[in-house]
């Protein structure tokens, strides 16, 4: 039977293949690259492999004479920028050997060149490696570029994530009026249900299509003839892709593993993304931390309590921070039990195997069994730094202690409770009184921070104030729980007033932003888009919110094998179409998503560490031992939904093109 383990192994068998390229050269790999290698072992592997160098994929680097070697990793189409980079910093290197590893399949580099029959061989491949030696100097000089899907991290044993589709989101109503304001009026689409492949921007399509390859990829290396399922537009352009792959079809003529495979779109719940009532450690821990430089989803973790360096102004700048991905085993356990538990009861594994790790070198560690504490925790942490080998040891396991610690005493952590609070009230205002009405009780919310707490020394910020971020989260927390944010029954007046009412609600948020000393990463993102908060953007659940995921798990899992209506099968060819037909008039029995005995979720968008939690219980309570495994373009913290709902550019991607 097939095990998640052959999934979670597969980035490093791909990894596998850059590493047996890479001795005695220099590795250049761009960001999306360099965060999947992250969850897989880090840098540490390059440099063990024998790689003398690893740098960023850019014009403005290159090597000296003394270095004749260079391996490009990108995740990019080998045309325009990326190849624009890689010419410059070959002609400012001496390099007399370069390998090239594209995540993009070589066919989808002949889609992108209008060929669309089948090729012997790899033909834009050896026309790249041809340029490649034309770039060197030297015709003679050796080239080889090659396809390598290094798109996947194992971030823990339940999920994989995929850096470079981290800004793939389902689409949204301004997305599909872009589309058919390009198409005749009479072929215009009614819904973005109606949308498929062919009608989707040249960009988006690429996106998809590499995608599916890289699915594709993975289930030939672990031998899964899968069944595809899809629940929201999205997602089911993306299952049906794989499932008319025609090398996905060949592969399942023979692959002896089943699985199921269920594409999910994000917005299909966004209340479960944005809410803060998940009551997981590691969502704070993602939220309160700063991201690493070039990644989305792991942080930077202070590792001055590991040292004797006096805290200083600069000295963040003196020590490389700290992380949440380790490869040692006791890290990697503690952060599995982290992603999967309650607050309450990771912030306990964390001091218990502080604690055991302590005891195990011999430190004179003191038991309290109180309330764990940041300063507690701290207390712990430093008494590893007299020891190296202890340090050494043990970490991966000071590093997450770490991340909890500061995350405890963070000073914007009091807000996510003041959010939780607000959630509530908004979640039982709306059982209780129409859209307007809760509207109306955002606006005394949106005022600048500090305003009203003065004191003789002036004004003063309270820890638990909420500040633009939050109060964009609510927003949209509110629009997406709201039944229908423009009743049909509105009349010209009530409609004036909303209208009205919502103007408001922008310049009000827009006053606060204007006062904010600092703006934060999502402000930076969605001001520097030049994008306005679209309110009328949403119209999914209602005021009885009830996780998406575990509705889809229990209808799923249901004992009784009822039909999944909402859940599409996305047939691969003609015997599944036949399949389906027959279904309705004869005793066939149409494909199921819990017939088999390994079942992956796909939440194109992105999933939650509480969401983690969720489908772990739910599996355990409707059908335990069954294996779940949850593969995501994302790992999601509740201020990435308004930058990807504001500020990306969902229909045009960056391919590197």
């Amino acid at each position: 039977m097939l095990a998640t383990e052959e999934f979670t192994r597969f980035p490093l068998l791909m990894w596998e293949k850059v590493l047996s390229k890479v001795k005695k050269s220099v590795v250049f790999m761009d960001d999306k690259c360099a965060e999947a290698l992250h969850w897989s072992g880090g840098a540490a592997t390059l440099l063990e492999a024998g790689a003398r160098n690893l740098k960023q994929f850019s014009s403005f680097e290159a090597c000296g004479v003394n270095e004749p070697k260079a391996v490009f990793v990108v995740s990019t189409l080998l045309k325009g920028r990326t190849v624009d980079i890689i010419k410059d910093i070959i002609s400012l290197s001496h390099f007399q050997y370069c390998v090239v590893f594209t995540t993009v399949a070589h066919s989808v580099h002949l889609l992108v060149n209008k060929v669309t029959t089948e090729m012997e061989g790899s033909p834009v491949f050896e026309q790249f490696e041809e340029k490649l030696c034309e770039w060197m100097g030297n015709m003679n000089y050796t080239a080889e570029v090659m396809h390598v899907p290094v798109v996947f991290a194992p971030v823990s044993q339940q999920l994989i994530v995929a850096p470079p589709f981290a800004h793939l989101f389902p689409l949204l109503s301004p997305d599909l009026e872009a589309i058919n304001e390009k198409r005749p009026e009479k072929r215009r689409f009614a819904s973005l249900n109606d949308i498929d492949m062919h009608c989707l921007p040249a960009e988006l399509q690429i996106e998809v299509k590499s995608l599916a390859s890289a699915l594709n990829s993975m289930f030939e290396a672990t031998g899964t003839r899968e069944e595809s399922f899809a629940l929201g537009p999205m997602s089911r352009i993306i299952a049906g892709e794989l499932a008319n792959l025609p090398q996905a079809k060949n592969r399942r003529k023979t692959a002896p593993n089943k699985a199921s495979i269920i594409f999910v779109d994000r917005t299909m719940d966004l209340t479960g993304a944005v809410g803060h009532h998940g009551d997981n450690l590691v969502e704070k821990v993602l939220t309160m931390l700063k991201l690493l430089p070039g990644h989305v989803t792991d942080v930077q973790v202070d590792m001055l309590e590991l040292t004797s360096l006096h805290k200083t102004p600069h000295s963040k700048s003196i020590l490389a921070p700290g992380c949440l991905a380790q490869i040692q085993s006791s890290a990697r356990s503690l952060w599995d039990a982290m992603l999967t538990s309650k607050h309450k009861e990771g912030v306990i594994e964390v001091r218990r195997q502080l604690v055991e790790a302590a005891s195990k070198e011999n430190l004179p560690i003191k038991m309290s069994m109180g309330r764990v504490t940041p300063e507690q925790l701290c207390s712990y942490i430093q008494l590893f730094r007299s020891s190296r080998g202890a340090l050494e040891s043990h970490c991966g396991v000071l590093q997450l202690g770490l991340a909890t610690a500061q995350t405890l005493r963070h000073p914007s952590l009091p807000r996510w409770d003041s959010c939780l609070a607000f959630e509530r009230l908004l979640l039982q205002a709306l059982g209780d009184a129409d859209f307007p009405a809760v509207l109306r009780q955002l606006l005394p919310l949106m005022k600048p921070r500090g305003v009203e707490d003065t004191s003789a020394s002036g004004s003063r910020l309270r820890e638990d104030e909420l500040g633009p971020d939050e109060l964009i989260l609510l927003l949209v927390y509110l629009y997406s729980l709201a039944d229908e944010t423009q009743p049909a029954d509105h009349d010209t007046e009530e409609e004036e007033e909303l209208e009205k009412l919502e103007r408001d609600l922008i310049g009000a948020l827009t006053l606060v932003i204007s006062r904010e000393t600092e703006l934060s990463p999502l402000l930076q993102k969605l001001t520097g888009e030049r994008k306005l908060l679209p309110l009328r953007l949403f119209s999914f659940a209602d005021a009885t919110y009830r996780p998406f995921l575990r509705q889809i798990l229990e209808e799923v899992f249901h004992p009784d094998r009822r039909e999944c209506p909402d859940i599409e099968h996305m047939s691969g060819g003609l015997t599944d179409l036949l399949k389906t037909g027959f279904s309705m008039f004869m005793k066939v029995s149409r494909p199921h998503p819990g017939d088999n005995p390994l079942l992956l979720l796909f939440m194109v968008g992105g999933v939650t560490p509480s969401e983690l939690r969720l489908i772990k219980e739910t599996v355990a309570t409707h059908r335990p031992g069954t294996q779940v495994l949850v593969l995501s373009t994302r790992l999601l913290r509740p201020t990435d939904i308004p930058e990807l709902l504001f500020g990306t550019q969902r229909l045009v991607p960056d391919i590197g093109v």
